[in-house]
């Protein structure tokens, strides 16, 4: 079981692969929704070694296809290479989250990525991305693996890391992406790379971090890419003691670090802060002279399965994530970032309209509990704020019910900002977690649900999740 404090959420494994034609709905779909809601959590092929952390689960990719009405419901596990390896012999082969002086020998070689992450659109693609490995290619429409191991054809090497977090142009539609640890296992580098729309790379350069941390997330505007280093660091004496890849160092400080975008990195800039977490972008964008990076931050270590490499408990206060805003001059040096906390909201995982990703946006979506009721942390809510009045609508789920990460999805290709959906997966907890999926109007949140896709079971564990136009499916 896993549990998530901040949305009431406890995840058990499923371990199934579902198939659910014509889901009941309760209330009506909306006429101009039409597509795909994707999304992919860790769910274990094997139990978990003592030690390990629900992270290193196997990738359990899911699809709601919306059609004329009706929903279908879809669930498969990613056939990484190290699901096929284990699924040959019936055991575990990896068993330490990122930790490779475990795994078994016949596994040497192979990737290790579980593709758990997050899920985005390339082409006829869907793409299952774990951030230390290339993403999994599988089909469209029937989420079948069709390459374990997918490199744009050859044009990135077999084993660059990809970000879990790529961005998609507002402007040109490219992928914009990221990895780090690029040069191998330990190592400093990340490389940046840009890959468009027919799948070819654009574009790359490499530079280096001041020490090796889990760059879970960045942020890219129309000229401009940004990193913020956090002390969730590489811990090789933790690993040697047969524990996982990082540890929370509250002695390292936080660096922010921007550059140019369809530059060689050598313009690279680390500002130095005082040591803060958090790991998830909503937006950003640069205006006069500065850039704007939207995220959110915690005082301290966010993961409270990651340990404090000083041995200290966690601390769920301290590790609270609130959105932030981010900023530094992009005309000379600066001596420091600027960063303002925006809204009272708790948001571990926030969203925005994507085709936003790079330019200025106004409009962010999550799940956070009820700001009223911050002790009550099963008060699962939906929220959207606006940045331009800085304010923020809720709704408040029933405490019976928790939520997953929200996705927006436009009424029309066209559609305004924010003019739209937000779909996301409720699982009822006195329901042995049964699922439904929720749609509500994206300007009018606080109304509740227009409609409600009915599931029998519980629905596959999710992290992040993907929508995807019916414009976009091949005919």
């Amino acid at each position: 079981m896993t549990q998530n404090p901040v949305l009431g959420a406890t995840y058990a494994s499923l371990r199934a692969e579902v198939d659910v034609r014509d889901c009941p709905v309760d209330g009506r779909i909306p006429e101009n929704l039409s597509g795909g809601f994707y999304a992919v959590g860790p769910d274990p092929q094997y139990p978990l070694a003592p030690g390990n952390i629900p992270f290193d689960g196997e990738g359990h990719v899911r699809v709601f296809r919306i059609r004329n009405g009706r929903v279908d419901y879809r669930s498969r596990y990613v056939r990484t290479e190290r699901y096929l390896a284990q699924d040959r012999v019936r055991r575990s082969l990896m068993p330490m989250y990122r930790n490779p002086s475990l795994d078994d020998p016949s596994v040497q070689g192979l990737s290790r990525s579980t593709a758990n992450t997050h899920v985005i659109q390339h082409q006829n693609l869907i793409l299952a991305l774990k951030e230390d490995s290339p993403p999994t290619a599988l089909d469209l429409n029937t989420l079948e693996t069709v390459e374990p191991v997918y490199t744009f054809g050859g044009q990135l090497p077999r084993d660059q890391p990809f970000t879990a977090h790529p961005k998609v142009c507002s402007r040109t539609g490219n992928i914009v992406a990221f990895g780090y640890e690029a040069r191998g296992f330990g190592s400093d580098s990340i490389a940046v790379f840009e890959i468009d729309k027919q799948g070819r790379k654009v574009w790359g350069a490499e530079v280096r971090m001041p020490y090796v941390s889990s760059v879970h997330d960045f942020a890219v505007t129309e000229n401009h890419i940004a990193f913020f280093l956090i002390p969730l660091a590489i811990d090789p004496e933790q690993m040697r003691r047969g524990g996982i890849h990082w540890s929370w160092d509250k002695d390292k400080k936080t660096f922010l670090g921007f550059m140019r975008r369809y530059g060689d990195g050598t313009d690279l800039q680390w500002i130095e802060g005082p040591a803060r977490g958090g790991s998830h972008t909503l937006g950003a964008f640069e205006d006069g002279g500065k850039l704007y990076f939207d995220r959110e931050v915690t005082a301290a270590n966010p993961y409270s399965v990651i340990p404090n490499k000083d041995g200290a408990p966690y601390d769920a206060a301290a590790g609270t994530s609130y959105l932030h805003r981010l900023t530094v001059n992009l005309n000379g040096r600066n001596s420091g970032y600027g960063i303002e906390k925006l809204y009272p909201l708790i948001a571990p995982l926030p969203r925005q309209d994507d085709r936003y990703n790079t330019v200025p946006y106004r409009y962010g979506f999550m799940g956070c509990p009820d700001p009223a009721d911050p002790v009550r942390w099963k008060a699962a809510c939906y929220a959207r704020v606006d940045h331009q009045t800085r304010s923020y609508q809720l709704w408040k789920a029933p405490a019976t019910q928790s939520l997953g990460e929200p996705v927006f999805a436009p009424k029309r290709v066209d559609a305004r900002e924010g003019e739209g959906y937000l779909l996301g997966v409720t699982w009822h907890l006195d329901q042995s977690l049964r699922a439904d999926l929720l749609i509500l109007d994206a300007e009018h949140l606080e109304d509740g649900p227009i409609a409600t896709v009915q599931l029998p079971v519980q629905a596959s564990p999710q992290i992040h999740g993907w929508w995807v136009r019916e414009d976009q499916y091949p005919p």
